[in-house]
C-alpha cells in the first residue's frame, strides 16, 4: 500500500468515527457478550474450565486482599518494581475476566482503582532509570515490557468499559492509554517499526487498545507501522540485529509475513516463537472479533494457526522446546503463552482433536470462548494423542532459506534435530549444520541454548549476559564444524544474515532409515561443507543409532574442530589421554576462551570410542579416526569469574593441516543401569568397526559393522546429483552397487 493510499484510508476512517461515535459492544476483544453468556450457562459442567476459573479467582482474590501497589519503576527484570508491575498487569487481565464471568463488581472496582492509580502516575513518569535497552520503557526498563503491560491491560479495560462512566473513560484514554500507545510507537520507532518479536508485542499493544477505544488510527498504525519513522538503514539493537533494512515492511502484518515460513516455522526459533505467540494469537483473536473483515486467521495461508502445530512439533518428549538459537532450556508448551495460542488455534482452526491432548497436559485453559471450546472438547472425550512425526521445516518468508530437519523414531525413542536454517534475526547463533540428539526427554548430545537467567535479578538484572555473545552464539558452542578457531561468518551478523544453508535431501519414507542432508557454502570463504545424518534402526542394535557424515572441501589447508557436547559421567575410552596438572584454555577467542582443555589424546585404533552414562542409559560415540587426529576433552567455564556458564563437558575431534576431509561418527544408545538393583545391562557398544569406504567428489560410502552378528550396514551417498530418477553405479571392493536417488542403504549379511 502506498503512502498516499494509506493516509487517505486513515483519514476516511477518522471521519467515519467522528460521525458515528462509539457504537462497539464490550467486551469484544477476547471475551464477547455472546461468549460470556455461554460461559455462564456452562459453569459447573466443564471440569477443566471450572478448575481454571477457581484457581484464577483464588489468585485475584489474594491480590485484592493485599491492596494495590504501583511503585515508581527502578529495577531490571526480576527486581521488585519490575515484578510488581508485571503481576499487576496479569492480575488486571484476570480480574476483567472474572468480572465478566462472575458479574461481581469487586473485580471491576479493583480494575478501576488500579487504572486510575496508573493514570495518576503515568502523566509525569520519566523514562526508566536503567539505561541498558536500545528502547527504554517507562514502567519497565524496556519498551518490550511496557508493551506486555498494554496488551494485558487492554483486555481488562475492554471488560470494564461499560462499568466506567464516559468521563472516566475519557480521562483514562487521554492521560494513560493514548500517551502509552504513542510512547511505545511514535516515540520509540526503533522498537516499534521493525520485524522482531519486540515489535510484534508493540504492534499488538497499540492495536488492542485501539480496538477497545475504537481508534482506527491506532489500529492502522498497529497493522502497518509508522509511515515516516526517520530511522537510518542499518541501525542495530543491543543484540546486534538490524532495526531497519532497505525496503523493509513493518507493522503486525509484516511481522506475520516475514519471520514465518509457509510451513509455520518462526525464524527466531521455538523459544522466541513461544514468546511471540501470545501477542500474535491474542491480537489476531481480537481482530477476528472486532474487525472480521480483516480475515486475519486466513492471512498468509492461515500461517498463525498452522504455526501452533509446528511449535508443538519443535519439542522433545517432555514438551520442552528444542533450544535453537537464543533459548532457555526447560521452556515448554506448558507455558501460558502456548496455552493461549493452543486454545485459540483449536477454536478457530477446525477443532483439531490432537491439540486437546496437549491442553490436557497443560492443565488449564483460557477463561474465554476459545478456552471453553477446548475444555468442552476434553470433557466430551474428543482428545487424541498428538502425533509428533519426522518433519522438515523450511525457514524464510518464502520457505527458501534453509530450515530445520527433525527425524523421529517410534514414540520419540530417538529424535534428531538438524539445523540448516537462516540466521534467525538478532537471536540467531552461528551454527550452520549443527545438531542435537534426544532419547525421549534426555539430551544425548546437546545444544547449549542461551547464556541468561531470565528474570533472575542477581544475574545481570535478568538480562542477557556478556557470555551469550562470547560463548553461546559462537560456533564452538555447538555440535558443528569450526575452521581455524573462528566462528561461521566471522561471528558477524551483517554477514550471517545474508546466508543460509541449503537442503540437499530429506527422506523419511522408510521409518527404519531416515536421512537428512544439507550443504553450507558460505560459513567459511573457500570451504564447502555437506552434512548427512541418518537415523537407523537395524538388526544387532538395541535401539536406533545416528550415523553422522560431515564432508569438508576447501581451497586451503586448515585446522578443523568438530565438537560433541555430552552430558553424564564418562565410562571409558579406547584411546589414551593425558590430563594436565593445571588447566589452560583451548584458545583465546571466538568462544575457545571459555573452554578448559581437560585432557588430550590420540587415536590408538582406526575407530575412537567414548562411552558415558546419563539418566540410567549408556551412550557411545564412535568415530572413524585418522592417526594424526587430536581428541580433546573440554569443559565449559573458563574465563567465567561470575559462574555464568554451565560446566558441561565435550569431546573435540581436531584435524590440523588438512584441506579436504570427511568426519564419520556413530552415536548409539545401549543398555541401562539401575542404582536400585545395581545391575548394569548392555553397557558396551555393539559396533566393531566404522570405515569410510569411498570418499570422492561424486560419492561417499560408509560401512558400519556390528559385533553381535557381523553384519555390515552400508550407506552410499551421491554427493552431486539428488535426482530421484538418476541411476548411479559405484564399485566398492570389486563389488558393483546400483541405485536410484541420492542414497542407498544396504545390509550386508555375514555368511
Amino acid at each position: 500500500m502506498t503512502k498516499h493510499i494509506r493516509v487517505l484510508q486513515i483519514f476516511i476512517c477518522v471521519l467515519l468515527i467522528s460521525f458515528s461515535g462509539h457504537s462497539q459492544d464490550h467486551p469484544s476483544l477476547i471475551l464477547t457478550k455472546e461468549g460470556v453468556q455461554k460461559i455462564r450457562a456452562e459453569l459447573g459442567n466443564v471440569p477443566l474450565f471450572d478448575a481454571t476459573l477457581a484457581k484464577v479467582k483464588a489468585e485475584v482474590d489474594a491480590e485484592i486482599a493485599l491492596g494495590i501497589e504501583t511503585p515508581i519503576p527502578k529495577d531490571f527484570s526480576g527486581g521488585y518494581t519490575h515484578s510488581r508491575h508485571k503481576l499487576n498487569f496479569q492480575t488486571l487481565q484476570k480480574a476483567g475476566v472474572l468480572y465478566q464471568i462472575l458479574d461481581d463488581e469487586k473485580y471491576a472496582l479493583y480494575i478501576k482503582d488500579m487504572l486510575f492509580q496508573y493514570e495518576a502516575m503515568y502523566k509525569d513518569l520519566p523514562v526508566h532509570p536503567q539505561t541498558r535497552s536500545y528502547a527504554r520503557g517507562k514502567l519497565f526498563w524496556q519498551c518490550l515490557n511496557d508493551s506486555n503491560w498494554l496488551v494485558y491491560v487492554s483486555q481488562a479495560y475492554d471488560c470494564v468499559y461499560d462499568y466506567l462512566s464516559k468521563k472516566e473513560r475519557k480521562q483514562l484514554e487521554k492521560n494513560l492509554f493514548r500517551p502509552f500507545a504513542d510512547f511505545i510507537s511514535i516515540e520509540n520507532p526503533q522498537f516499534y517499526n521493525r520485524v522482531h518479536n519486540h515489535s510484534t508485542w508493540g504492534n499488538a499493544a497499540v492495536g488492542m487498545i485501539g480496538l477497545v477505544m475504537n481508534d482506527d488510527e491506532l489500529i492502522q498504525r498497529a497493522l502497518y507501522g509508522i509511515e515516516d519513522d526517520g530511522l537510518p538503514v542499518g541501525a542495530k539493537d543491543n543484540d546486534g540485529g538490524f532495526i531497519k533494512t532497505e525496503g523493509q515492511e513493518v507493522g503486525f502484518l509484516a511481522n506475520i509475513d516475514e519471520p514465518f515460513s509457509p510451513d509455520g516455522y518462526y525464524t527466531e526459533g521455538p523459544y522466541y516463537q513461544r514468546y511471540a505467540m501470545y501477542p500474535f494469537l491474542i491480537f489476531a483473536e481480537a481482530l477476528h472479533n472486532v474487525k472480521p473483515e480483516q480475515k486475519i486467521f486466513e492471512h498468509k495461508d492461515s500461517v498463525l494457526l498452522k504455526s501452533v502445530n509446528i511449535l508443538v512439533n519443535l519439542s522433545d518428549a517432555d514438551g520442552d522446546f528444542f533450544p535453537l538459537n537464543d533459548a532457555q532450556k526447560g521452556m515448554s508448551y506448558k507455558s501460558p503463552d502456548v496455552v493461549t495460542a493452543l486454545d485459540i488455534a483449536y477454536h478457530y482452526g477446525g477443532h483439531n482433536p490432537q491439540l486437546l491432548s496437549i491442553a490436557e497436559e497443560q492443565g488449564k485453559v483460557l477463561l474465554d470462548d476459545s478456552g471453553l471450546a477446548v475444555a468442552i472438547g476434553i470433557r466430551d472425550g474428543k482428545a487424541e494423542p498428538f502425533q509428533k512425526k519426522s518433519i522438515n521445516l523450511t525457514d524464510g518468508t518464502k520457505g527458501d532459506e534453509g530450515g530445520v530437519g527433525i527425524l523421529r523414531y517410534g514414540n520419540e525413542d530417538m529424535t534428531l534435530v538438524f539445523k540448516y536454517a537462516a540466521q534467525g534475526l538478532s537471536h540467531g547463533h552461528y551454527d550452520k549444520l549443527s545438531f542435537s540428539l534426544y532419547e525421549k526427554g534426555t539430551e544425548i548430545l546437546q545444544d547449549y541454548g542461551l547464556a541468561r537467567f531470565v528474570n533472575i535479578e542477581q544475574k545481570g538484572g535478568g538480562n542477557y549476559l556478556k557470555e551469550n555473545k562470547t560463548w553461546a552464539k559462537q560456533t564452538i558452542a555447538h555440535n558443528t564444524l569450526v575452521q581455524n578457531e573462528t566462528s561461521h561468518f566471522g561471528g558477524k551478523y551483517e554477514v550471517g544474515s545474508k546466508h543460509h544453508s541449503e537442503l540437499y535431501f530429506f527422506d523419511t519414507s522408510n521409518p527404519e532409515v531416515q536421512v537428512v542432508s544439507a550443504k553450507e557454502k558460505n560459513a567459511y570463504p573457500g570451504t564447502e561443507m555437506q552434512r548427512t545424518m541418518a537415523l537407523i534402526k537395524a538388526d544387532g542394535f538395541e535401539k536406533p543409532f545416528l550415523l553422522d557424515i560431515l564432508k569438508v572441501v576447501s581451497t586451503t589447508e586448515n585446522q578443523y574442530d568438530l565438537p560433541f557436547y555430552f552430558k553424564g559421567q564418562v565410562m571409558k575410552t579406547n584411546f589414551d589421554f593425558s590430563t594436565p596438572k593445571s588447566l589452560e584454555t583451548l584458545g583465546s577467542e571466538n568462544g575457545y576462551q571459555h573452554l578448559w582443555a581437560e585432557g588430550t589424546g590420540q587415536p590408538k585404533e582406526e575407530n575412537s570410542k567414548l562411552s558415558w552414562l546419563e539418566n540410567g542409559h549408556f551412550y557411545t560415540l564412535t568415530t572413524a579416526s585418522l592417526k594424526d587426529d587430536e581428541l580433546q576433552f573440554v569443559r565449559i567455564g573458563a574465563n567465567d569469574p561470575e559462574f555464568n556458564l554451565r560446566r558441561d563437558a565435550g569431546l573435540v575431534i581436531r584435524r590440523k593441516n588438512t584441506q579436504n576431509t570427511t568426519f564419520v561418527s556413530v552415536m548409539e544408545s545401549h543398555g541401562h543401569y539401575s542404582p536400585v538393583s545395581e545391575f548394569s545391562v548392555n553397557s558396551n557398544s555393539v559396533i566393531s568397526n566404522i570405515e569410510l569406504m569411498v570418499d570422492s567428489k561424486e560419492y561417499t560410502a560408509v560401512v558400519v559393522e556390528t559385533k553381535s552378528n557381523g553384519n555390515q550396514l552400508l550407506l552410499v551417498l551421491a554427493n552431486e546429483d539428488k535426482n530421484a530418477d538418476k541411476e548411479h553405479v559405484l564399485k566398492i571392493k570389486d563389488k558393483e552397487y546400483r541405485w536410484k536417488g541420492p542414497y542407498q542403504f544396504i545390509t550386508i549379511t555375514k555368511k
